[in-house]
């Protein structure tokens, strides 16, 4: 039986991935090179693994200010992520977790500093018991850690928590914890190939939250 949601951020509750995504490839264009998805879709919801940067460097051969490129980086992907709003079904799905009494985390790859911004800025960060991010654990997605971490600090065992991810990562790392995952690709996620996950929805609000439950019951 579910007794608690963790939820993943980007791309899952706000669709920051696309301009992080189109951030880094105003980047590339301001060298004179593209990045494509096949590529950047090693770096979704996960703080290692494909290096943007690296690779740049080896395109145009030579290497690059890193710490001016990342902050100039950093500051086109706020410009671009603006004021984006909490995806469909998001805030509908939080109430009728309270309504039926189940704790909520966050489990992010992104640092604490992005995922807090963007929670207080929605107001919602009360709705969450836990939140856990990159600053928290020694290994992001797809290692089974953020989640094990958030399970944790729930005091629910991991077999008792249903994820919701977007990002093969995510998904994987679901997985790797014992976890249940429900699938919601987003507006990035949904143009990849996704490892399976126990149910694939197109959008948070697409089954009432006890129906799904009921899956697992």
């Amino acid at each position: 039986m579910i007794q608690a949601l963790i939820f993943d951020f980007d791309g899952l509750l706000v669709d920051t991935e696309t301009p992080a995504f189109e951030s880094w490839r105003v980047i590339y264009a301001e060298h004179g090179h593209d990045l494509s998805l096949d590529l950047y879709q090693h770096a979704l919801g996960t703080s290692h693994g494909f290096d943007p940067l690296a690779h740049l460097e080896g395109l145009i051969g030579r290497p690059l200010d890193r710490a001016a490129a990342l902050a100039h980086r950093r500051a086109v992907k706020s410009a671009l992520s603006g004021e984006q709003p909490l995806l469909p079904g998001a805030l509908g799905l939080l109430d009728q977790a309270d309504a039926l009494g189940l704790p909520c985390a966050v489990a992010s790859s992104s640092d604490r500093a992005w995922v807090e911004g963007w929670l207080a800025r929605l107001a919602i960060r009360q709705r969450f018991a836990c939140v856990r991010t990159a600053d928290d654990v020694a290994r992001t997605k797809p290692a089974p850690d953020l989640f094990l971490s958030a399970a944790d600090c729930l005091g629910v065992a991991p077999a008792a928590c249903l994820v919701f991810e977007d990002s093969p990562n995510g998904i994987l790392a679901a997985g790797a914890a014992g976890m249940r995952c429900c699938v919601v690709p987003g507006a990035l996620t949904g143009r990849l190939a996704l490892p399976p996950g126990d149910i694939v929805l197109p959008a948070l609000d697409a089954l009432p939250l006890a129906e799904l439950l009921a899956r697992w019951s």
